[in-house]
């Protein structure tokens, strides 16, 4: 099985590569086309949520660096 990335994009969207679902709030599945690489939107102003269009270019700022997380409790 192939790993699914995501990366998170500094100022952008939410980039997730491999072999992946996406589902809505009722478990539908978004039709993705056999895409192996979509981009989602972390700001908000995509009129394609929750696909990126591009439209945070310029109003988002978020550095993107990682960090670890505390113990799991």
């Amino acid at each position: 099985m192939t790993k699914t990335k995501l990366t998170i994009n500094e100022n952008g969207s939410l980039k997730v590569e491999g072999e992946f679902e996406i589902v809505d709030k009722n478990g539908t599945p978004y039709g993705l086309d056999g895409r192996t690489l979509v981009s989602i939107c972390r700001c908000g102003l995509s009129s394609r949520k929750p696909f990126c269009d591009g439209s945070h270019k310029g109003h988002f700022e978020h550095e993107a660096l990682a960090f670890d997380l505390p113990p799991k409790k």
